[in-house]
């Protein structure tokens, strides 16, 4: 079928726009670019359209204590737990990307036990808080809480540039808030959960009292309207939130609240297990242009996890790489001599360096590297918690693909080849939802289930 595309002039300055309306992906699909992935893997992927993403947490018990919008639901990781419920009678379960904690706060609910590992101490923050702090008195919450002083006063981060992050007053207040949590003793064990459960309730209204807003990405919202006195309006009712959950969680699942769940700062890449695991249910991050640091960069300023902006960027070149990662990084790895490659990623990094030099502009010239270091990252991840996998156990990855100078990146796919090679087979790919391509908004992406198991040897990997 032939699209009738608008013409631009050749002296246009948009070059992106022009890139994108000429791109031999204008309209495509990856249901198209997949098959002959596929077809050589030998699997099919199912429609089985499910809600997994976080957006469906926010009326959620305990999960909807902090906002994380780059997790994935409640609901999709109970679905999880009731598919598998016959295999395992009280599995062990394992999240190497834990986030914001979904994975093992719903695993704890069914009383399950549960580890997660998280890179990112903000996050570990929070995913500890919420799995942790379930005998906390709801009473003695709130009375805390409303005892603070509210004449302590806590200077904002100036790193931040606070002062254009908040309206003037609004961050006066903020202050002040923060000064009078600061002021709460953390001396017992009681304590120290009182204070986490407080500072996680403000480090979910900051972005709500800010000029800002996350959709998903981070940036000023114009004409965004806050009332000076909003963080103590938005603090109390989140208070009140955490309180009534309480309240529930210690009459209806009064058997969970002992149910072991830890939450351990380490990087999945390197981190090894002394457990073994029946389930590992994660969402690893995507191969796009999302910062999963900066974009909280101010929670994490405020509560004290970062003093500096060289202090994100050292937690951000630690994790699974992204493309917005820092060019020096990207130069180390591509001289470093023992990495993970398989005959996809590098026909798709030799289309990719020759569609950059075709289009004569790109974001990032060094995007094949890019590409190939994520899969030697996640690699990484997946060889090391293979291992500690059980026999029968299941490793599921919930993933989206990418379109990447005209290239279509299946990473499902390669997700799923990587974890043959590793001893596991591919029992199911599922498509849960349909996306769109950043790049090329008609392009049409999917997001992915891939469930692997640990049931005889894997392919023998000639690529490391």
């Amino acid at each position: 079928m032939q699209l009738n595309l608008p013409v631009i002039n050749d002296d246009a300055t948009d070059i992106r726009r022009k890139n994108v309306l000429f791109s031999p992906k204008f309209g495509g699909s990856c249901d198209i670019d997949s098959k002959p992935y596929i077809q050589e893997l030998g699997v099919k992927i199912i429609e089985r359209r499910q809600p997994i993403q976080f957006t469906s947490n926010f009326g959620e018990h305990v999960h909807r204590w902090a906002p994380y919008i780059q997790g994935f639901s409640a609901t999709f990781v109970q679905s999880i737990l009731d598919q598998y419920k016959k295999d395992y009678e009280s599995p062990v379960i394992l999240d190497p990307f834990a986030g914001c904690g979904t994975v093992l706060t719903q695993s704890k609910l069914n009383g399950y036990k549960s580890i997660g590992t998280e890179l990112n101490p903000l996050l570990q923050f929070i995913a500890d808080a919420k799995v942790n702090s379930w005998d906390v008195n709801p009473e003695l919450l709130m009375q805390v809480f409303s005892s603070i002083p509210r004449n302590l006063r806590k200077a904002a981060p100036n790193f931040l540039k606070s002062e254009n992050q908040f309206n003037k007053e609004v961050l006066r207040n903020l202050e002040f808030l923060k000064g009078g949590i600061d002021s709460i003793p953390a001396k017992t064990l009681k304590q120290i959960k009182i204070k986490n459960l407080i500072l996680l309730a403000f480090s979910s209204i900051l972005i709500d009292c800010s000029n800002l807003k996350r959709t998903p990405c981070l940036g000023y919202w114009k004409g965004k309207k806050v009332a000076e006195n909003a963080p103590w309006i938005l603090m109390e009712q989140k208070i009140k939130d955490i309180c009534g959950d309480l309240a529930i969680l210690q009459r209806d699942f009064k058997d969970a609240l002992c149910i072991e769940s830890s939450v351990i700062l380490a990087n999945a890449m390197e981190y090894k297990h002394e457990h073994f695991f029946d389930l590992i249910i994660t969402s690893p991050p995507y191969m796009n242009g999302l910062d999963y640091v900066m974009n909280y960069k101010i929670e994490m300023g405020w509560l004290g996890f970062t003093n500096e902006s060289r202090d994100a960027k050292k937690i951000k070149d630690s994790l699974v790489v992204c493309d917005n990662v820092s060019k020096g990084l990207i130069k180390i790895f591509t001289q470093t001599t023992s990495k993970y490659t398989n005959n996809w990623i590098e026909e798709m990094k030799t289309s990719i360096a020759e569609n950059i030099k075709r289009r004569g502009s790109y974001r990032r010239s060094d995007m094949p590297s890019i590409v190939h270091k994520y899969f030697d990252d996640m690699y990484k991840v997946m060889k090391i918690v293979t291992k500690s996998l059980k026999q029968k156990g299941r490793f599921i990855l919930v993933v989206g693909d990418s379109l990447i100078a005209d290239v279509y990146v299946p990473t499902d796919l390669i997700l799923a080849k990587i974890g043959e090679e590793l001893g596991l087979s591919i029992e199911k790919v599922e498509k849960a939802r349909n996306r769109h391509s950043g790049q090329i908004r008609n392009y049409r992406l999917r997001e992915t289930i891939v469930t692997l198991k640990k049931d005889r040897k894997g392919k023998k990997n000639n690529g490391r």
